[in-house]
């Protein structure tokens, strides 16, 4: 078991410039496209999201909120360069779910067959686990520890948390329900995701 665990943390090192190259060059003749993806999970749940909103001048807006502790977590996957973005919602967050989440990526960016992906992730213990199953065509870098301004998925939350705020639900399942009509959109909106995700320094590649 010690060994899959230094050659996570061995790849983790890696910065995702020399994963290009090295990849560019593998695939040189496979046709395959290179593409650099990063990812991230996000809770939110029953526990309100309050923000700011408008109201008239002299009055004070007033909230429901009601303070109950049931969760679900937003698995979300973006190519900044593109703007392609993909958002699972999951009730846990644990190896199973990720792997489950990992598999279902590669299946539907047709990972190893059409195109080779570099997956930036930060170093959750079910990320790096030697436990987990890494899909053929995609291949995980770390981001270093305590570094989230450098994971560009980050930026995606505030799109998801919109029309969670200052509203109260009877049910997670009513949370679910709005919350995936909102990935939808967010799916069809590559421009203002690439706006918010491509950052100055991430990787650019001509393919």
């Amino acid at each position: 078991m010690s060994r899959p665990t230094r050659s996570l943390r061995k790849r983790s090192k890696k910065n995702p410039p020399a994963v290009v190259q090295a990849a560019t060059a593998r695939t040189e003749a496979t046709g395959r496209a290179v593409e650099v993806w990063c990812m991230d999970e996000h809770r939110v749940g029953l526990k309100p999201l309050v923000g700011k909103q408008w109201s008239e001048r002299g009055k004070a807006p007033t909230v429901r909120v009601q303070h109950r502790y049931e969760w679900l977590y937003i698995s979300a996957f973006v190519c900044p360069q593109t703007g392609e973005s993909q958002y699972w919602l999951l009730p846990t967050v644990n190896t199973a779910a990720f792997q489950a989440v990992l598999d279902r990526f590669a299946l539907d960016t047709q990972a190893g067959k059409t195109r080779e992906i570099i997956l930036v992730l930060d170093g959750a213990g079910w990320h790096a686990t030697p436990q987990l199953k890494c899909p053929p065509g995609i291949e995980l870098v770390f981001l270093p520890p305590y570094s989230p301004e450098l994971q560009p998925a980050e930026r995606l939350w505030s799109l998801t948390d919109a029309p969670l705020k200052n509203r109260h639900f009877e049910t997670l399942e009513d949370l679910t329900v709005l919350l995936a009509e909102q990935c939808r959109r967010l799916e069809q909106q590559r421009e203002r995701i690439r706006s918010l995700t491509f950052f100055h320094w991430w990787p650019c590649i001509t393919n």
